[in-house]
């Protein structure tokens, strides 16, 4: 199949919201360098952060210069644009951590080699030599106060209060644009539909400064088909970072999304061409219950965001889980690992004492780690072949020592199917 151009592509992957007059005729014209920012507001980026991520992936697999730019500075205010309360601000040493927990993320992603290589900035670099004085005098005097109490993000904000500190962040922005287009020869600002109102001011400022032309596009804000906050799940946030979301739950979340979410996700948050996803469409349609497009688009971002390896491992962790496994299946995990399939699950810590003379099945499941309640309840789950170790159905005559332990640290209690309980021996 032909080839579209980076305007096209972002129609048919449902990213493209808002786009200035001019931007598709300067993308077909010439290699042109475009930017998105990233708010270090956390030392990981979270799946939010995905899309722009995937605009830049794209615009530079057409052809094109990304410019990845991480706000040292304007993370010191945070953008009001979304916000229905001032932020708090973060100390200069948090923001520094944060800075260089996101820029070793955005490297992963993007090429750092060749004609079109990518560029990662942080816009510290040029504010921290600039006074009040001279951003007044270079930047201020160029926007009136009406263009920017225009902006819905200073609209939204005006009953609730917003500070001249928030109030000023478009000027930022906008001045970020400014120095691109000057340093880097930048031509265009990607972000979310929420910066609309901020990346045009930074062409307006680079208009009447420079007198040059710029362009701007921005991508939906994404949501779940249920209403739902996306990038967010009971425990919080899902971020890139596998020491705040495990690669297992990572993997899940994009394995548990909705028909609905899963047919949008899937064009977004993965490069997969346009012929292969209306394939696997087609394939979903005709057996939902297969879940083909969630475990398709569950192993393209995990695979993406963290390796091949945590992938397989993370495929490994819900057979364990949810299939019918033995207890062969885990001679191959780590502690780790191991700890990382069962996050959340009910757990207990023993002495590997109480193992040595070897326990039996009741005193397992009812004395030492308390899962069940009572020996009546235990009876009843082990009569009913309901109670497993380590994934094996017990027969209630069993005594338990150390060489049952798993990496020779756990105990994997089961009742039933799915409620599991771990003991951790030490």
């Amino acid at each position: 199949m032909e080839k579209k151009n980076f305007v096209e592509e972002l129609r048919w992957r449902g990213m493209l919201q808002d786009i200035m007059p001019g931007t598709e005729e300067q993308l077909q014209k010439e290699m042109t360098s475009g930017y998105a920012g990233f708010d270090p507001t956390s030392d990981s980026l979270g799946i939010g952060n995905l899309v722009p991520v995937m605009m830049l992936k794209n615009f530079q697999l057409y052809g094109h210069k990304p410019i990845a730019l991480v706000g040292g500075a304007t993370g010191m205010i945070g953008d009001p644009s979304g916000k229905s309360a001032e932020r708090n601000l973060l100390s200069e040493e948090q923001l520094h951590a944060n800075i260089e927990g996101q820029k070793k993320q955005l490297q992963k992603f993007l090429d750092f080699n060749g004609s079109n290589a990518a560029t990662l900035l942080n816009n510290y670099d040029w504010f921290r030599d600039m006074g009040f004085i001279s951003f007044l005098r270079d930047v201020g005097k160029h926007l009136t106060i009406s263009y920017m109490m225009a902006k819905d993000s200073v609209q939204n904000r005006l009953e609730s209060g917003i500070s001249f500190t928030e109030f000023s962040y478009q000027l930022l922005q906008g001045y970020d644009f400014y120095w691109m287009n000057q340093h880097h020869n930048c031509k265009l600002q990607m972000g979310g539909s929420d910066q609309w109102g901020n990346i045009v001011t930074g062409t307006e400022l680079i208009r009447r400064k420079a007198g040059t032309e710029a362009f701007a596009l921005t991508c939906p804000l994404i949501t779940k088909a249920d209403g739902g906050k996306f990038g967010k799940t009971e425990s919080g946030n899902v971020w890139l970072d596998p020491k705040k979301t495990s690669t297992y739950k990572f993997y899940q979340f994009w394995l548990n999304a909705a028909d609905a979410d899963a047919a949008r996700y899937i064009r977004i948050f993965t490069l997969l061409d346009r012929e292969e996803i209306e394939a696997l469409e087609k394939e979903h349609q005709a057996a939902p219950h297969l879940f083909t497009l969630q475990k398709k688009l569950a192993q393209e971002v995990t695979t993406f965001i963290h390796s091949d390896g945590d992938f397989r491992f993370a495929v490994k962790a819900s057979e364990i889980l949810f299939g019918k496994t033995t207890a062969d299946a885990f001679t191959e995990l780590t502690n780790d690992q191991m700890e990382q399939i069962f996050e959340g699950v009910p757990s207990k810590t023993i002495s590997r004492s109480v193992l040595e003379a070897g326990v039996d099945v009741m005193t397992l499941f009812c004395d030492m780690s308390g899962f069940l309640t009572s020996r009546g309840e235990a009876k009843r789950v082990i009569q009913g072949k309901g109670a497993r170790l380590n994934k094996a159905v017990l027969e209630g005559t069993e005594q338990i020592n150390s060489s049952n332990l798993i990496n020779n640290r756990y105990l994997l209690l089961q009742k039933g199917k799915k409620d599991y309980f771990l003991l951790v021996v030490e």
